[in-house]
């Protein structure tokens, strides 16, 4: 489930593309400006930014600059200035794509869609675990000829998560944030009880994969069966 971030201090610029994509599978994160963008992304994984040009505390153009040289994952830039200077400023800084507003959202999608194939990153809506499918679209757990098996949502998501990225370590405060979302103020250990139920659930599959406690750090999925 690739995690995209879309950076814009118009609101409803961010909820129209936040739905879009959600709807074709993807994890989007909101931010309201630069800083904040910047913050995240030096803290957490994202496969593709989204971002406008004119926007408070840090711009486009800067906030482009630092995620390239942060990193390689892809940038889209939207933005209301489609004049020919402004778009080689972009590439010149680093983006990958360029649409000018207003824009279609399914238009915004399929460059999404090609731009995370060109970085190779899956944009499938299904994670396979040994002989264990976790599809995203039902919301089920497959394996082999077995009845499917549905989860909870914050079970599955989590799961899926951990199954996205095998091999990778996340923080329970990472997981908080991409699963429950940035404003929960619950208790962290809802982590660690969502994990004992997912173990539980899957103790007589463990040849398949194992969650994986990393003391004071957090969890790991590592697969075991290809």
């Amino acid at each position: 489930m690739p995690k995209v971030m879309v950076v814009d201090d118009d609101l409803h610029i961010r909820e129209l593309i936040r739905l879009y994509l959600e709807d074709e599978g993807f994890e989007v994160v909101e931010m309201n400006n630069g800083a904040e963008a910047w913050d995240y992304a030096e803290n957490y994984s994202v496969d593709l930014f989204i971002l406008d040009i004119m926007m408070p505390l840090m711009d486009g153009w800067k906030l482009c600059q630092k995620l390239r040289e942060l990193g390689n994952s892809p940038i889209l830039m939207i933005t209301a200035k489609g004049e020919a200077p402004d778009r080689i400023k972009g590439f010149q800084l680093g983006t990958d794509d360029y649409l000018v507003k207003p824009f279609d959202p399914v238009e915004l999608v399929l460059r999404v869609k090609a731009l995370l194939k060109r970085y190779g990153v899956s944009t499938s809506q299904t994670v396979k675990l040994g002989d264990v499918l976790l599809d995203r679209k039902s919301y089920q757990v497959i394996r082999n000829n077995n009845p499917p098996i549905t989860l909870p949502m914050k079970e599955f998501e989590l799961l899926y998560k951990l199954g996205s990225y095998p091999g990778q370590l996340f923080t329970r405060v990472s997981l908080i944030e991409d699963i429950w979302g940035m404003d929960y103020d619950g208790d962290e250990r809802t982590v660690d009880v969502h994990i004992k139920r997912l173990r539980e659930r899957f103790s007589d599959i463990e040849a398949d994969f194992k969650i994986v406690t990393l003391r004071g750090l957090g969890y790991r999925l590592e697969v075991y069966r290809d």
